[in-house]
């Protein structure tokens, strides 16, 4: 597998190649988590046989670009943005296609958009206004927010296969907003689960900062495997 630097649309990726990738897999990163990508992948390799490239490309404002609407602050000063709808005009209009024609990837090749924590909510809201996704990798995702469980009885997913997964430490939290991302996460299962898709709810050992990388790699695997068989 080979692996590259590279600046799309301004912004800083990091891209592993299989030869002839059957699957196009896209995460959002913050510096911490792009020191991991390397174990990541790693493991993501070791739980499937299928050829894949994946991108991983940086986000500098994890709070605005990753956030669907606005909100007030749940930990700390700064509250959150509502740019994510700019990061999917991105990566459907710049990132995918410049990566098909970089790395000469089927125009139709099946795209898996996946995350960890509020990139895992991204994921889950950019299969609710696009459908660009054939699957969806939500891990960890912050379900708590303000408004998203209002907001996911209004829409439909578009992709097929939703991986959803939890610490089981992570609900176990003073913080009264972020406790209910349990029932949450519970409610988005329930919901998904009612209509034709391929889902699942992972539970996991430990808190929300416990082996992300890996629990991510697990979310892609599941998604690549399942999509093989569809």
């Amino acid at each position: 597998m080979k692996t590259e630097k590279t600046i799309i649309g301004g912004r800083s990726c990091t891209v592993y190649t299989d030869t002839s990738p059957r699957f196009l897999l896209i995460q959002p990163t913050d510096n911490h988590e792009l020191e991991l990508l390397d174990k990541e992948i790693e493991r993501l390799r070791s739980l499937t046989d299928a050829t894949f490239a994946f991108a991983a490309f940086e986000i500098t404002d994890w709070n605005s670009e990753l956030s669907p609407w606005t909100a007030q602050p749940v930990f700390g000063n700064e509250p959150f943005g509502n740019n994510a709808g700019e990061t999917l005009v991105f990566l459907e209009d710049t990132l995918i296609p410049k990566l098909t024609e970089l790395y000469s990837l089927d125009k139709d090749i099946p795209v898996i958009l996946g995350g960890y924590s509020l990139a895992g909510l991204f994921a889950l809201w950019a299969t609710y206004n696009s459908d660009r996704f054939s699957a969806v990798a939500a891990v960890s995702p912050s379900v708590w927010f303000p408004r998203w469980v209002e907001f996911i009885n209004k829409h439909s997913p578009a992709a097929k296969s939703i991986y959803l997964s939890l610490g089981k430490k992570e609900e176990k939290t003073r913080n009264k907003i972020m406790a209910a991302i349990g029932d949450n996460i519970r409610r988005q299962y329930e919901m998904l689960n009612q209509l034709d898709l391929n889902v699942t709810l992972e539970w996991n050992e430990g808190n929300h900062f416990t082996e992300p990388e890996l629990r991510t790699a697990k979310g892609f695997a599941w998604c690549v495997n399942r999509s093989s068989h569809q």
